[in-house]
C-alpha cells in the first residue's frame, strides 16, 4: 500500500490510498485490519486514517467494528442490485445529455477511451478489462457536465471493482465485454440520445444478470433474487 505525503488532507490522500489498496487486493475482504496497522503502512498517524475509514465505510467498502478496527467488504447480492440500479438512475440520463451536448473535447476523450477499452479487450487481461470498461463509462458521462453524479457512479464502480467480481472470464471473454458496447459506441457516434439510453439500459441490465447467474454457482444466495424484478422497473423507462 502506498504511503502519503504530507499534503492539505492527509484524510483524502489517506481514502485514495486505502481505495486503491482494496481495488488492487492488497487489503481483502473478511480479515481484520486495526487503524494502527493502516497508519502505521501509510506513514500518518490514525486521525486521518479514521476519518478515511469513515468515509469509505459510507461508500459501502469496508465495515468498521468498534475498538476492533476494520474490515473490507465482500459484496453482497443486494449491494451489487443496488449499484446497477443506481447506474440506471444516474447513468443512463447523464449519457443522453452527453451525447446531446457533445463538443470535440468529449469526442475526443470518448474516442480515447473507445481505443484504451479495444486494446484491453485484445491483451485480455481481465483486470485491465474490468477498468477500461470503468473508464469508458466515465468519458460517456463527462459530456453532461455533471461533475457530482460523475464522481457518485466512479465511486459505485470501484465498489464492484473492489469485490473482484467481474464477467470477465468467467462469463464472457474480454472481447465479448467489449462488444457488448458497441451499440453504445454507435449510437453516441451518430449523435443519437434515445439510442444510448436505451443501448446503455440494455447493457447495464445485461451485465447485471450475467453477475447474477455467475455468482449463484458458489453463493447459493444470489439464487434468490430476481434480477429481473429488481431492474426491469427502471429499465422500462429507458
Amino acid at each position: 500500500m502506498d504511503t502519503v505525503s504530507r499534503g492539505v488532507s492527509l484524510t483524502d490522500q489517506a481514502v485514495e490510498s486505502i481505495r486503491g489498496a482494496i481495488i488492487k487486493g492488497d487489503l481483502v475482504p473478511d480479515r481484520l485490519y486495526t487503524g494502527s496497522e493502516l497508519a502505521r503502512q501509510l506513514g500518518v498517524s490514525r486521525t486521518p486514517i479514521r476519518e478515511a475509514l469513515q468515509v469509505l465505510s459510507r461508500r459501502g467498502m469496508v465495515i468498521i467494528e468498534k475498538n476492533r478496527g476494520v474490515r473490507v467488504l465482500n459484496t453482497s447480492v443486494k449491494s451489487l442490485i443496488e449499484v446497477f440500479q443506481v447506474r440506471l438512475m444516474l447513468e443512463v440520463p447523464m449519457s443522453r445529455r452527453a451525447t446531446q451536448l457533445k463538443t470535440d473535447s468529449s469526442v475526443a476523450e470518448f474516442e480515447a477511451a473507445v481505443e484504451l477499452f479495444r486494446v484491453a479487450a485484445e491483451s485480455g487481461d481481465p483486470g485491465a478489462v474490468l477498468r477500461a470498461d470503468r473508464d469508458f463509462h466515465g468519458a460517456l458521462m463527462a459530456g453532461a457536465g455533471n461533475d457530482k453524479a460523475r464522481e457518485l457512479l466512479q465511486e459505485e464502480r470501484d465498489f464492484v471493482l473492489s469485490t473482484g467480481v467481474g464477467t470477465v472470464p468467467t462469463s464472457r471473454t474480454a472481447m465479448e465485454c467489449f462488444d457488448d458496447h458497441a451499440d453504445i459506441i454507435a449510437a453516441y457516434r451518430r449523435g443519437d440520445a434515445v439510442a444510448v439510453g436505451r443501448a446503455l439500459s440494455r447493457h447495464i441490465a445485461n451485465t447485471v444478470r450475467i453477475l447474477i447467474r455467475q455468482e449463484t454457482r458458489n453463493r447459493p444466495e444470489f439464487g434468490e433474487v430476481d434480477a429481473d424484478e429488481a431492474i426491469n422497473w427502471l429499465t422500462e423507462q429507458c
